[in-house]
């Protein structure tokens, strides 16, 4: 059997991996992993690691779960993916079905893309574009959140405000209104989560009653910035944009490709603040992490916008190849079964209760500015100075030491920035909560020692 090292050079001769300078791995050893089971994730080397991050937000109920296995596998011997314009298939039917019964009442039309961006793509366009079919052509606009991230592709990127992903790119996008975020990290002392999200509604209703009538839609991450080093708001924001878009007739996407799926304590992160979005979009969780697949809910205004006879040309004539895979929606119909019936949603609230708990003493590190948590999402936020919130430069990668000490210690944790954060699968136990705590806290005290 090869070893680490053998794969680590034959991966660096023709691999170029995402988000990563590759010059890095001339010091830091690239992790080949040969297999995956349950929490754990296995090297060549026989070494293991807790995936603590659920492999960029996908994971949910662990590496290799036989139940989605056995799914997937059953799927394979009868149909592996059909064209899904003018074909369709049972797979693809049951799961449109399924969604529609368990997302917020009126979203009964799914449309699928191949993952998070392209979806985030089919969302604007499809907002847009039913404005056009209404014969109004002014509505061009997408209003986001300052610090708001919706993925890399050039629609995505433009309708997000995370420097280090979209500056480079900025000459190719397209403009686009920001609001200030509702990231409760900036209250003022003493303030509630809900009167500082409240405050800075403000701005957004301001916005949304001066340009209206050129803006086709807004775009959030309900509740949690998750790329945007996992900063948090209340659901009282939520209320007062679905009414603020209503009022103002602009059309609202809610972004739950991150946080759908329990993520958030509820299935979905609306169910918290009561609303409907015009669009739902969905991927990462959807499939357990198994396979790529996005579905884009909406509602039947939406749907007859665009129905009509062929010569009209108001279709939405928007594809990708792989739309609607059958082995992706036995892998997504596996997921819903499993939550439905295993009642993971009530299961995971021991778990949530017993992140906060080992994690409250960090609170009184001398080096942590916040520890926050909305349901299975809970972030850790060093500084370097905590009366001011001064944070560390950015240059002094204070997260890599986290990273670097969790992999001594069985422990996949990969900070963004300097927030150490955890997103763990639903499997994990209480046990692994603790030891995932417990290195956390010894790698912070590497991180900020000097």
């Amino acid at each position: 059997m090869p070893s680490n090292k053998d794969l680590m050079q034959r991966d660096l001769q023709v691999l170029w991996h995402p988000c990563t300078q590759m010059k890095d791995h001339e010091t830091l050893p690239l992790i080949p992993v040969q297999r995956g089971e349950g929490i754990w994730l296995y090297d060549f080397d026989g070494k293991r690691y807790m995936d603590a991050v659920s492999s960029w937000w996908v994971n949910l109920f662990g590496h290799a779960n036989p139940r989605i296995n056995d799914r997937i596998k059953a799927q394979l011997d009868k149909l592996e993916h059909v064209i899904l314009a003018g074909f369709s298939h049972e797979p693809v039917i049951e799961l449109s079905e399924r969604l529609v019964q368990i997302t917020p009442p009126g979203l009964n039309r799914c449309f699928y893309a191949d993952n998070g961006s392209s979806g985030i793509e089919v969302a604007l366009k499809m907002s847009f574009h039913y404005w056009l079919n209404q014969g109004n052509d002014k509505k061009t606009k997408f209003v986001t959140l300052g610090n708001s991230y919706h993925g890399e592709t050039l629609a995505a990127l433009a309708v997000g405000d995370v420097d280090l992903y979209k500056k480079t790119y900025e000459p190719l996008l397209m403009t686009t209104y920001t609001a200030p975020s509702p990231d409760c990290y900036h209250r003022e002392a003493g303030e509630s989560w809900e009167d500082y999200s409240l405050r800075q509604f403000a701005a957004m209703e301001k916005l949304l009653a001066e340009k209206h009538e050129e803006i086709s839609a807004v775009i959030v991450e309900p509740l949690i910035q998750c790329a945007g080093t996992m900063r948090m708001y209340h659901p009282i924001y939520l209320t007062k944009l679905r009414e603020a878009c209503d009022r103002y007739n602009v059309h609202l996407i809610a972004d739950e490709i991150a946080v759908g799926f329990g993520r958030t304590g509820t299935l979905f992160a609306c169910e918290q603040a009561d609303i409907v979005p015009d669009f739902l979009c969905l991927s990462k969780g959807l499939t357990a992490g198994y396979l790529p697949l996005c579905a884009v809910l909406t509602h039947d205004r939406i749907y007859q916008g665009f129905y009509d006879e062929y010569d009209t040309l108001r279709g939405f004539l928007h594809s990708h190849s792989y739309t609607g895979n059958p082995l992706a929606c036995a892998a997504a119909l596996a997921t819903l079964d499993i939550f439905e019936q295993d009642d993971v949603i009530n299961r995971n609230q021991k778990l949530i209760q017993k992140m906060a708990a080992v994690t409250a003493p960090f609170a009184d590190h001398p080096h942590v500015a916040e520890v926050r948590q909305t349901g299975m999402v809970l972030a850790i936020e060093m500084v370097k100075d905590k009366a001011s919130k001064t944070p560390y430069p950015w240059q002094e990668r204070r997260g890599l030491k986290v990273y670097q000490h969790g992999l001594d210690n069985e422990a996949m944790l990969r900070p963004l920035g300097s927030v150490v954060y955890f997103m763990p699968p639903y499997i994990i136990t209480e046990e692994q909560i603790e030891h995932l705590a417990k290195v956390a806290w010894e790698g912070i005290e590497i991180a900020t020692a000097d």
